[in-house]
């Protein structure tokens, strides 16, 4: 509901595209899809070579070492995300998240070899999601708690994720009558 208010705020009644402008002001849908890339990160795992030895605790990680980094656990560290399995896009605002590790939020890798694509996946998202979220209104027929997750390359619901999508509202609506029947177009 608070993402359909800001996608009214900034759009009203318009059906143009998303500007840059728009996007920026997009702050709350944004950090719905960061919350969401904690919660199931795209690319929930990935490898790197350790170029110098990496004390870890009482271990010492040779170089040379093939690790493998899993950002789907990385996320749920309830010391850098508090009740980490809930759904909380304030989690991403400046204030909560200045203090926060720098690589505990990784969806896109992060250092020398990140996703260079970020930026460009990020306003993406929001122009798809914006221009999906001014018209409808979206829900998942199952249940969080009941998403089976399949670990391939890429992180996917096993199964799907099957989607409710409603009408959010009537924008106006066109008379068209007939001698033999009326009927109602309506525009959404």
């Amino acid at each position: 509901a608070q993402v359909h208010e800001e996608m009214d705020s900034i759009f009203g009644d318009s059906d143009r595209p998303a500007t840059m402008d728009d996007l920026r002001s997009m702050k709350l849908l944004e950090n719905c899809a960061k919350e969401s890339l904690r919660l199931f990160p795209s690319v929930h795992r990935f490898g790197r070579i350790l170029h110098e030895d990496v004390r870890i605790c009482d271990y010492v990680l040779p170089a040379g070492t093939n690790v493998m980094i899993f950002p789907y656990r990385i996320h749920r560290d309830p010391k850098q995300f508090p009740d980490p399995e809930k759904f909380d896009p304030d989690r991403f605002l400046p204030e909560n998240s200045k203090h926060r590790h720098p690589y505990a939020y990784v969806p896109f890798s992060a250092g020398p070899r990140n996703c260079i694509g970020q930026k460009f996946a990020m306003m993406e998202e929001k122009v798809l999601l914006s221009s999906v979220l001014r018209k409808f209104r979206v829900e998942s027929t199952v249940p969080r708690e009941n998403l089976k997750l399949l670990d391939n390359a890429v992180l996917r619901p096993k199964g799907g994720n099957i989607l409710k999508i409603l009408p959010r509202k009537v924008r106006f609506v066109k008379e068209r009558k007939t001698e033999t029947s009326s009927s109602v177009d309506l525009f959404i």
